[in-house]
């Protein structure tokens, strides 16, 4: 839980916010990392790496959402994060 809460407050666009397409982006790309940690030690995890896609697509239409509202803000939160 801590670990959310760094993630949050690293990527919150004000003091109150918490749902923010910036915001859920990196908690899905910490969970993201976090699995694909879980799956190398773990490849024969077939549930686990059915969420690793869901979550990654989740993570893609989110990103794509961005893009087409605010192309600023796209560039700076992929830059930051280290994705496409």
């Amino acid at each position: 839980m801590k670990k959310k809460q760094n993630v949050i407050k690293k990527h919150q666009r004000h003091e109150k916010d918490s749902g923010s397409t910036e915001v859920q982006v990196a908690i899905l790309t910490k969970q993201i990392n976090d699995l694909a940690v879980h799956l190398k030690k773990n490849h024969k995890d077939n549930h686990s790496r059915r969420g690793l896609l869901q979550m990654v697509a989740t993570r893609h239409a989110h990103m794509k959402y961005l893009k087409k509202k605010d192309g600023k803000r796209y560039d700076a939160l992929s830059k930051k994060l280290g994705i496409k």
